[in-house]
C-alpha cells in the first residue's frame, strides 16, 4: 500500500487518473465537511487517506505509489439531515461517479442502507458497508484502437436495437465463454449477420455499470435491460468474458463493428440511478451530495419523474458536468458514435418544472464540440404527462417517434384513418419541420425492447407477463396489437399465414417510410417473448435471441434483407428533406398520394375514416439525396400501395403523367417479398390488391 503522504494535485478532470508516479483522485461534494479516500487491498483491508485539498467543491489529491488496478472508494463526513435532502454517512463506502471500472455488486442489502428506522425520520446507520458494496477501480490509460468512425449520414442510417448479453447468449458459432459479452458481439459470425442484414448502426441497451434493485433481488431476478445505473463512466463488468477486462473488450467490440462500417450507439440513462427513492441504498451520489445530484421536494424527499424513485437534477453543475464528461469519455476514448437518451424529457426539466428544450444540460450536450458529430437520439417523454414532448426537442436532436409506431400499427390492424398515416410515411413533417429539423429526426420504429416483439405484435391481443412476478400489473395494457384470430401460439395455417403477412407489412412500412428506421434485434428472426411485453427482469430464453434454424424465420430474414437493400439503393425513399410538392426534373411533383381509382387524393378522400387503401408516389428524378461527395443523386420513381382491408380491392395504377410502366419489385404477400410476376405493367392498368398487402413498383427514370 502507498504511504500516507499525498500531494495536492488538481480538481480536473474528476475521477482517478495515473499521474506523477501515482494516481490523482478528485471527487465532487460541496456539502462534505471531510472526505476520505479508501484504498482497498486484495485481502479486503482498507487504508483511509484524508483529502485536505478542496477547490470549487471538489476534493482532490495525488497519492504516490498507487497503480492501475487499485480498488478504492470514498467516505464522506458531513450533515445528515433528511428533511433537507442531506444524507452524508461515513459508514457507507461510496463508488466514485467517475470510476472507469467498477467491480463487484451489492451484498447484504441492509448493509448499504444509509439509515436506521424510517428513511426520513430515523438515524444514520452505523453499519459499515465495506464488503457489501461495489468498488471503484483505477483504470489504466489508453487501450485498443477503436478504428475509424463510419460517420454514416442519418438519411442512410438503419438502426438495430440489441442487448449485448441477449443477442449472442444462444449463438452457436460464438465460443461459449464469449456468448453474452462484448467479444460475443465482436465475433465474425455475429458481425456477418449484421452486415448481411444491412443495418448501419447498433443501439446497445444500457452498458454502464448496472446494480439490480432490491425488489428484483428479493425475487431472485435482475434488471436484465439495465436501466439501473451505478456508474456512468464504467462499462458493465458482467458483459466481459473476463471480468476486469471490460474496457479492453468494449474497445475491441467497437473496433470490430467500425471495421464492418457499423456505428455504435449507446442507450444511456441520465434521468435516474440505481439508488432509487429515499428508502433506497446509499452507494454513490446520495452519500456524496444528494441535493446536488437529485431533485428534492421541500420536505427532503426525492422527486420522481422517472417512475424509478429518483430523478437526477439536470439544473445542477454537478449533473451537467457528470453527463457531459461521460459522453465525451465514451465518444473520444471508447469510440462510441452516438447516444439514445432514456426518458430524455427529464433532462430538460430543471427543478422538476416544465420541459425546456434549451435547458442547461440539453444545451451543454448540443454545443459540446466533442459531441458535434454524434447521433443524439431522445426518448421524448418521461413517466409523467408533462414529460410527453414528441416533436418538442431542439435542433440536433432526433427522437423516437411513437406516433409513427402507433399510427402504422393502427393502420395495419384496420383502426386508423389515412390522414395521420400519410404524415408518418413521409417523415412526420408536422412534428419536426417547425424547428429546422429534417425527416431523419424521426426515429421510426414498430417495436422496441419495451413492448411486444414483431411476432408477438401479430400473435397476442393481451400481455402475458406472469413470469415477471408482479401479478401481471406491469407493462402496457394497450398495445395496438392484433392476434390475427387466435391468442398466442397456434397450428392453424390460415392464422399463421395472416401473421406472417402482417409482420411483412409492418416491416416494409417501417423501412420504406421517410425518416430513420429502427429495428429490434431478433424481429427479423421471428423472435417471441411469449406475449410478455415487459421482460425487463428476465435474463433467460424469453429475452434472448434464438438462432435455431426455422423456415419462417429464414423467410422473414430474407424479406427483411430485401427491403433494407431496396431502401439502401433507392435514394428517393430516404430523402433528407421534407416533401413540399415541388416540381422535379420529370415535371411531376416530388410526392403524390393516390386513391384506389388512380387519381390523386381529394379532400374528401382524406376524411373518409373507412378508407383502408392508399398509394404513395415518390418521384426520384430530383431526390435531394446526395452521395458522399455532396452531389445530388437521381433515382427512379416509386409507387407504394398499402391496403389494410380484410377483402381484396381493385386499384388503378396512375396514368401516363406519372410514368409509362410500373415494374413490381416487392410484394408482402409472398414469404420473401418476391413478386409472383415481375412483368412491367402499363400506366392506368387495373390490379387487384389481396387483403392486407403492400406492393412496391418502380418506374425507371428513362421513361419519366
Amino acid at each position: 500500500m502507498p504511504a500516507d503522504h499525498v500531494l495536492p494535485g488538481s480538481p480536473f478532470p474528476l475521477g482517478a487518473h495515473p499521474e506523477a508516479g501515482g494516481v490523482r483522485f478528485a471527487v465532487a461534494s460541496s456539502v462534505a465537511e471531510a472526505v476520505e479516500l479508501c484504498l482497498i487491498g486484495e485481502d479486503g483491508d482498507e487504508r483511509r487517506l484524508e483529502l485536505t485539498e478542496r477547490t470549487f467543491g471538489i476534493w482532490h489529491a495525488i497519492v504516490p505509489g498507487v497503480t492501475p488496478g487499485q480498488r478504492y472508494g470514498y467516505r464522506v463526513h458531513g450533515p445528515y439531515e433528511p428533511a433537507r435532502g442531506l444524507r452524508c454517512n461515513p459508514a457507507k463506502l461510496l463508488v466514485d461517479p467517475y470510476a472507469r471500472q467498477i467491480t463487484g455488486t451489492v451484498g447484504d442489502p441492509r448493509a448499504v442502507l444509509g439509515y436506521d428506522g424510517d428513511p426520513m425520520t430515523g438515524t444514520p446507520s452505523t453499519r459499515d458497508s465495506l464488503g457489501d458494496v461495489p468498488l471503484s477501480v483505477v483504470a489504466p490509460p489508453g487501450g485498443v484502437d477503436t478504428g475509424v468512425k463510419p460517420e454514416t449520414p442519418f438519411e442512410e442510417t438503419v438502426i438495430y436495437e440489441l442487448h449485448v448479453r441477449g443477442f449472442t447468449k444462444l449463438h452457436p458459432e460464438v465460443p461459449e465463454h464469449q456468448r453474452g459479452t462484448y467479444l460475443g458481439l465482436a465475433h465474425p459470425a455475429v458481425i456477418d449477420h449484421l452486415v448481411r442484414l444491412g443495418v448501419t448502426a447498433v443501439e446497445l441497451l444500457p452498458v454502464h455499470t448496472i446494480v439490480d434493485e432490491p425488489s428484483l433481488r428479493r425475487r431472485g431476478m435482475s434488471n436484465y435491460w439495465g436501466y439501473s445505473t451505478l456508474g456512468f463512466h464504467a462499462p458493465h463488468e458482467a458483459y466481459a468474458s473476463e471480468p476486469g477486462n471490460e474496457l479492453t473488450e468494449f474497445r475491441t467490440m467497437v473496433a470490430a463493428l467500425h471495421a464492418a462500417g457499423i456505428e455504435v450507439i449507446l442507450d444511456v440513462v441520465f434521468n435516474h440511478t440505481c439508488e432509487g427513492g429515499v428508502d433506497g441504498p446509499t452507494l454513490s451520489l446520495r452519500g456524496l451530495d444528494a441535493p446536488a445530484y437529485y431533485l428534492h421536494d421541500r420536505h427532503g424527499s426525492t422527486v420522481d419523474l422517472t417512475g424509478c424513485g429518483n430523478t437526477l437534477n439536470p439544473g445542477s453543475r454537478e449533473v451537467v458536468r457528470l453527463v457531459t464528461d461521460s459522453l465525451r469519455y465514451f465518444t473520444n476514448e471508447l469510440g462510441v458514435d452516438g447516444f439514445r437518451f432514456d426518458l430524455a424529457s427529464a433532462l430538460g426539466r430543471p427543478r422538476g418544472g416544465w420541459f425546456d428544450p434549451d435547458s442547461a444540460l440539453m444545451t451543454a450536450i448540443t454545443v459540446d464540440p466533442s459531441l458535434a458529430h454524434c447521433k443524439l437520439i431522445a426518448e421524448p417523454w418521461d413517466a409523467t404527462a408533462d414529460g410527453y414532448r414528441v416533436g418538442g426537442f431542439a435542433p440536433q436532436w432526433t427522437e423516437w417517434n411513437d406516433r409513427f409506431r402507433d399510427g402504422v400499427r393502427d393502420f395495419w390492424r384496420g383502426a386508423v384513418n389515412v390522414r395521420d398515416l400519410a404524415y408518418r410515411l413521409s417523415g412526420s413533417e408536422d412534428l419536426y419541420a417547425a424547428n429546422t429539423r429534417r425527416p431523419w429526426a424521426s426515429i421510426n420504429f414498430i417495436t422496441a425492447h419495451d413492448g411486444f416483439t414483431l411476432r408477438d405484435l401479430v400473435s397476442y391481443n393481451h400481455k402475458h407477463n406472469e413470469e415477471n412476478g408482479e401479478g401481471g400489473r406491469d407493462g402496457a395494457d394497450f398495445n395496438r396489437s392484433w392476434n390475427c384470430g387466435v391468442e398466442g401460439e397456434t397450428g392453424d395455417p390460415a392464422v399463421l399465414a395472416r401473421r406472417d403477412r402482417q409482420a411483412r407489412n409492418l416491416l416494409a412500412t417501417l423501412l420504406l417510410s421517410t425518416g430513420t428506421p429502427m429495428l429490434t434485434a431478433g424481429d427479423e428472426r421471428w423472435r417471441t417473448q411469449g406475449g410478455n411485453n415487459n421482460p425487463y427482469c428476465l435474463d433467460n430464453e424469453v429475452s434472448w435471441v434464438s438462432w435455431e434454424p426455422d423456415e419462417r424465420a429464414d423467410d422473414l430474414l430474407a424479406f427483411t434483407r430485401k427491403v433494407i437493400a431496396l431502401r439502401a439503393t433507392s435514394p428517393a425513399l430516404r430523402q433528407p428533406q421534407f416533401f413540399d410538392g415541388r416540381p422535379t426534373h420529370s415535371g411531376r411533383p416530388d410526392l403524390v398520394w393516390f386513391a384506389p381509382d388512380g387519381e390523386p387524393m381529394r379532400d374528401h378522400d382524406w376524411f373518409d375514416d373507412d378508407r383502408r387503401t392508399i398509394g404513395m408516389s415518390v418521384d426520384g428524378s430530383t431526390s435531394l439525396s446526395r452521395d458522399r461527395t455532396g452531389e445530388l443523386i437521381a433515382d427512379d420513381s416509386w409507387l407504394v400501395l398499402l391496403h389494410a382491408g380484410d377483402e381484396p380491392v381493385e386499384v388503378t395504377l396512375p396514368g401516363p403523367a406519372f410514368g409509362d410502366v410500373f415494374i413490381p419489385v416487392l410484394d408482402s404477400g409472398t414469404p420473401r417479398g418476391e413478386p409472383a410476376d415481375m412483368s412491367p405493367l402499363a400506366a392506368g392498368k387495373r390490379v387487384t390488391l389481396p387483403a392486407r398487402t403492400l406492393l412496391v413498383y418502380r418506374t425507371p427514370r428513362s421513361t419519366g
